[in-house]
């Protein structure tokens, strides 16, 4: 998570940890316009590359240097074995 690009999340920005889901679920429950940025890029600071680093943007931001997102796929074991089978 860190590196190339902060990391742009679902989550709308919270002081603390205080409340959060714990089964890896977007936390959207208030009406905060920011989004959270974890982790960090090429563009920031070394000593803020970090995947503990956290910070945010308003949702309309548009300078987008070092910032990204990851894409994320749920595939069952079966699933994955089945593709390592079929044929090219």
């Amino acid at each position: 998570m860190h590196g190339n690009v902060s990391e742009w999340c679902q989550d709308t920005w919270h002081e603390s940890y205080k409340g959060a889901p714990s089964d890896g679920s977007a936390w959207t429950d208030n009406d905060n316009q920011d989004r959270v940025l974890r982790g960090g890029s090429w563009y920031i600071n070394p000593e803020d590359c970090l995947s503990a680093n956290r910070s945010r943007e308003g949702a309309d931001y548009v300078f987008c240097n070092g910032i990204g997102f990851r894409v994320v796929c749920d595939f069952s074991p079966m699933t994955l074995y089945s593709l390592t089978l079929e044929p090219f």
